[in-house]
């Protein structure tokens, strides 16, 4: 398989990973009268691809270079991330990727991860398994970060799948350079709107998504 398609599966919304029962904020965003249409979609995605998109990819590109072992990559990733929810959700999906890379690469070292690693370490790890660059396995990050809320929003508000495909174009520059960044050293940035978001929305009641 050639790098491009593996980058491309990996990028895939259909990877299962869990991705789909996790909104990114979207879901509490929404409730909370802060996303209602397209346009605040789009400024809520530039959001989240400037702040978690880059943290997470900057974790895993620094794994994937061997900057970073599973173990430290870790603790890094829990100091990056305040909210205990999204450090759930962050594990969840993290232990959704482990089981697909055992599979796929069962060859790999697998065992320093443990059961529910971040999601960012296990990219990481992918990354070198593929053998794919670190900027490469940061782009796929910051780009399934930004989708899965994108995809999240058109079903919550119902939509226009061709204006929210649109939007996701516009951000594909953005997010070129959030990944050219993300190799550059360890981001360290904090969105306490983010944060507040994560953590309020396991207490709402009948929510669609987990986060």
């Amino acid at each position: 398989m050639s790098s491009l398609a593996m980058l491309l599966t990996l990028a895939d919304s259909r990877l299962p990973i869990g991705g789909h029962v996790h909104s990114g904020g979207v879901e509490e965003a929404i409730a909370s009268g802060l996303v209602r249409d397209v346009v605040s979609v789009e400024l809520y995605l530039r959001r989240r691809i400037r702040t978690s998109g880059l943290v997470a990819a900057s974790l895993a590109a620094a794994v994937c270079a061997g900057e970073l072992d599973p173990v430290r990559a870790e603790a890094e990733a829990d100091a990056r991330t305040p909210a205990p929810a999204a450090r759930t959700a962050s594990r969840a999906q993290g232990r959704g990727l482990l089981r697909l890379a055992k599979q796929v690469w069962p060859q790999g070292d697998w065992n320093e991860l443990g059961a529910r690693p971040h999601l960012s370490t296990v990219f990481g790890v992918v990354g070198t398994a593929a053998e794919v660059s670190p900027q490469e396995i940061a782009a796929v990050v910051v780009y399934t970060t930004m989708t899965g809320a994108a995809t999240a929003a058109q079903r919550l508000l119902a939509l226009d799948p061709a204006a929210v495909a649109a939007c996701t174009i516009r951000l594909a520059e953005l997010c070129d350079r959030t990944a050219a960044e993300a190799v550059r050293g360890l981001a360290s940035l904090s969105d306490p709107v983010q944060d507040v978001l994560a953590q309020r929305h396991p207490d709402r009641e009948m929510s669609l998504f987990a986060s």
